[in-house]
């Protein structure tokens, strides 16, 4: 009985993941999927008790307890109610770190997080000798100064492995010094069960959407950087084929974009559908014939510690690809990895580029065909909540196998 005790605290997986992304529980899906991938794994969630998300949802949340057997959500008190990089959390992290002994310590916070910074001090003190990981979206180059450099220096310093949401972060990282384990790929996976594709005969009916018109679609946030006048320049110079353009979404770009559609007597052709609640997004792409991310770096937005802005990942092209929908996407950041050769990718803000790649899909449908078919398989193979958890998975054992 003692042997079988013994191997059996040997293979057991702690996983401790902090993050304020898991207040949102669809956002969770992911870590339940890994939580579910082998019997002696466990995943502890650690989440803000209190937390301002801003944007449309500018109030703030209350997060509550779950207890699902081996997936847990536990709300910690915290320091900074909204900003990512200031987050720290209470004394109450402390017993639970001696509670749980975690053998995977993973901070969601970027690379300068003091929440990251705050837990690999307590793995040290505690002696819990946890992997520490932190997961980082920031893809553009970037200088820091003291204090907050050596801050990063610090979390470098003591990281056993990194999750980079895209290649680039990943490159900057090893130019910072880095030299351990990365690991590419994105924070979150697509509902394989909510995004498949589906005729949606009844809402086209009801959006005025005819059979035979070829439906471009965008969803997202309307806002400069993501490339829609672009977009709209390149739908103008199509104005002779049959096409209308469905926007699903919301932003301070709005307004110009409808004037920029009437000078172009354009209007009629553009459906404006308000932000819609995330499990009816499916019902939405599965009306397109092809979906376009047209993103566009950008270097005027800056913040304490970077400047800039260029395409993270671009969700909603996964989103796409999983309902068979073929996508287009500009060079903007990680759009070309994740298009690879499954859709079209053009270059950034080039309007004859993008107007090029739209009546290829209008004029060959068996090339639109044949990308929806491949774009499918990868999202299915690759980009899933369960893949991307097995992804996660064999990344930390890895990292375990390298004590």
């Amino acid at each position: 009985m003692c042997i079988y005790l013994r191997f059996k605290k040997l293979i057991t997986m702690k996983i401790l993941v902090a993050s304020h992304t898991y207040i949102v529980d669809l956002n969770c899906e992911k870590l339940r999927a890994l939580s579910q991938l082998e019997p002696e794994i466990e995943v502890t969630v650690i989440v803000p008790k209190r937390w301002k998300p801003g944007g449309v949802q500018n109030k703030i949340i209350t997060t509550q307890y779950q207890d699902e057997g081996k997936f847990r959500i536990v709300p910690v008190s915290n320091f900074s109610q909204n900003h990512q990089g200031l987050l720290t959390f209470g004394v109450d992290l402390m017993s639970l770190l001696r509670q749980f002994r975690p053998q995977i310590i993973q901070v969601e916070q970027g690379s300068r997080g003091l929440a990251y910074s705050q837990m690999i001090a307590l793995n040290q003190f505690l002696g819990l000798k946890a992997k520490n990981v932190f997961f980082t979206w920031w893809n553009l180059p970037y200088q820091l100064k003291f204090p907050i450099s050596l801050i990063e220096k610090y979390n470098l310093n003591h990281s056993h492995g990194i999750i980079s949401g895209n290649q680039d972060g990943a490159k900057i990282l090893r130019e910072h010094g880095y030299k351990g384990s990365i690991k590419v790929m994105p924070q979150l996976g697509v509902d394989e069960t909510l995004f498949i594709p589906q005729p949606q005969s009844n809402l086209a009916a009801k959006l005025g959407i005819e059979q035979n018109e070829f439906v471009i679609g965008f969803v997202g946030r309307f806002v400069p950087e993501k490339g829609l006048l672009t977009l709209f320049d390149a739908l103008v110079t199509l104005k002779d084929k049959s096409w209308k353009l469905l926007m699903l979404g919301r932003g301070p770009l709005q307004s110009e974009l409808m004037s920029k559609a009437e000078e172009n007597k354009i209007q009629d052709r553009i459906i404006w559908i308000e932000s819609v609640p995330h499990d009816q997004v499916c019902h939405y792409i599965n009306l397109m014939n092809t979906l376009v991310l047209p993103s566009e770096t950008t270097y005027e937005f800056k913040t304490l510690t970077a400047a800039g802005w260029k395409e993270q990942f671009g969700h909603v092209l996964i989103e796409a690809m999983a309902c068979k929908v073929p996508v287009i996407g500009s060079n903007s950041g990680e759009i070309p990895h994740v298009i690879g050769e499954t859709g079209l990718v053009f270059p950034e803000g080039n309007v004859q580029a993008l107007a090029h790649c739209l009546a290829q899909f209008m004029e060959e449908p068996e090339l639109a065909h044949n990308l929806a078919e491949m774009g499918y398989q990868k999202a299915i193979t690759q980009y899933t909540n369960k893949a991307l958890a097995k992804q996660q998975l064999e990344f930390y054992k890895a990292l375990l196998n390298n004590s």
